[in-house]
């Protein structure tokens, strides 16, 4: 009990002192273990009985991945973000309805399309987070909850 106090306040704390680069890292890493966590349970319920526990499992992770690229699609700036913010917006628009889809169907094919795709984005974010003056990166964001 005091171990899951102590992580949640951590997790609590690195988040709220987190900069805007950072929290959009932790957005996608987290939306990959979703992604992840809903492609092994999808294996599982293909290899034999379907275990309708599992089938319930399968769907809280990929809500909670939908819920992730939702937080993303209302964290962009289109003032500052102009075209990329744009085609960024319309990405995350396909890609939660790409998951109600494979949800619907429990399509492993079409989670692990997402899954790559979002891997390679988490990887472009790495680039220009490296690459961006640190003051960019270090204001905190407000908006962004990850925690729940």
């Amino acid at each position: 009990m005091a171990y899951t106090n102590a992580l949640s306040a951590y997790k609590e704390t690195r988040v709220k002192t987190a900069g805007q680069g950072q929290l959009i890292m932790m957005l996608y890493d987290e939306a990959i273990k979703q992604l992840d966590r809903g492609l092994e349970l999808l294996k599982k319920n293909s290899k034999g009985k379907k275990d309708p526990g599992r089938i319930e499992e399968i769907t809280k992770a990929l809500l909670k991945t939908q819920e992730i690229i939702t937080e993303l699609s209302v964290s962009l700036d289109f003032e500052q973000g102009g075209e990329i913010a744009k085609n960024l917006f319309s990405l995350y628009s396909w890609f939660n309805h790409e998951i109600v889809e494979a949800n619907i169907s429990k399509d492993m094919e079409r989670v692990a399309n997402i899954r790559a795709m979002l891997n390679d984005l988490r990887l472009t974010w790495g680039e220009v987070i490296a690459k961006a003056p640190r003051e960019n990166l270090e204001r905190p964001q407000n908006g962004i909850n990850i925690a729940g």
